[in-house]
């Protein structure tokens, strides 16, 4: 049985990793900050862990390299999910994001390489590919970031593929498109589309649309990307490769409300506002290469992921969440 490090286990998709390695009886420590990522998103631990030896919890900066190495002794695989996730949040503070997501990746993969770790699976994002016009995105683009946030994922890349060809830790490079799903934060001033237009609209409050909402994304449901991590840490022939992740699919932001609201069976009113700064026009991800070395599938679509994830916010709400 391994042994897996999920750095970000608090947050979101981290959270979302360690249900799924724990239903698999996987061995999972975790180690967060608990600057973004929240204990309650690992309430389901008490009734998965088997046995009780199977789960640990670290408090810890991924910037801080004794941290890491204590977090990353004995560890098989690290699952590299921590980071500052949100353009607007990278504007308003470029260093903070370049901390965080830069050296503190680097500090990661120091302890790897110093533990002899497997693997590492670095969590990077579609934003890298900035503006340009070429869809869909494939992994032989060139990346032409436009905010500090996109910045920060490919300097993450670049350092873990110098650690690969150098220091031969094997690494794999994951692309995110625009997840979605249960435990995202709705409640961040950086909040995604999708949880802060549920919240919204559970509230009955207008959606506030960046824009004129014709904007696109390649809409992802988290279980897709636990899929594509779990498949990454052992997959033969991934080590060195930036690989996307998404459905392979596009949807306009108005297209997302409009799913929401018929989901929900309400008329929602839209409320647009200017566009943001550092927000990318298009994006959609060719994910033939996923397919090729991983054997990855998007196996929840976007429509059916919306309606799981509509249904979580509603009963989250009912037990006062």
């Amino acid at each position: 049985m391994s042994l897996f490090l999920v750095t970000g286990g608090a947050g979101f998709i981290g959270s979302n990793i360690v249900e799924e390695l724990l239903k698999r009886g996987e061995r999972v420590r975790v180690l967060d900050n608990l600057s973004t990522g929240k204990r309650d998103n690992l309430a389901f631990v008490q009734g998965l862990q088997r046995p009780s030896a199977s789960y640990e919890f670290m408090e810890g900066d991924i910037r801080h390299l004794d941290t890491c190495r204590r977090a990353c002794h004995g560890i098989d695989y690290v699952l590299h999910q921590a980071a500052l996730c949100s353009v607007p949040r990278s504007i308003n503070d470029p260093l903070a994001s370049n901390e965080v997501n830069v050296c503190g990746t680097l500090t990661v993969l120091m302890a790897a390489r110093e533990a002899g770790v497997k693997r590492v699976v670095h969590a990077s994002s579609s934003s890298v590919y900035g503006n340009s016009e070429v869809l869909p995105k494939a992994e032989s683009q060139v990346p032409s970031p436009v905010s500090p946030y996109a910045v920060s994922k490919l300097a993450g890349e670049c350092y873990c593929q110098v650690f690969t060809k150098v220091f031969d830790l094997e690494t794999v490079i994951l692309r995110y498109f625009n997840v979605f799903g249960p435990r995202q934060d709705p409640s961040s001033q950086y909040a995604a589309v999708v949880p802060r237009f549920i919240q919204r609209a559970l509230d009955g409050k207008p959606l506030e649309i960046h824009g004129d909402g014709l904007q696109s994304r390649d809409f992802t449901y988290v279980s897709n990307v636990v899929d594509a991590n779990l498949k990454a840490a052992e997959a033969p022939d991934a080590s060195g490769h930036v690989i996307n992740i998404a459905c392979g699919q596009t949807s306009s932001v108005l297209q997302i409300a409009d799913a929401i609201a018929s989901t929900l069976g309400k008329k929602l009113e839209y409320h647009h506002t200017p566009a943001r700064t550092g927000d990318v026009r298009d994006s959609l991800a060719d994910i033939s290469k996923a397919q090729q070395l991983l054997g990855y599938q998007a196996h929840v679509g976007v429509l059916d992921g919306l309606r799981n994830t509509v249904t979580c916010f509603q009963n989250l709400r009912a037990r006062g969440g």
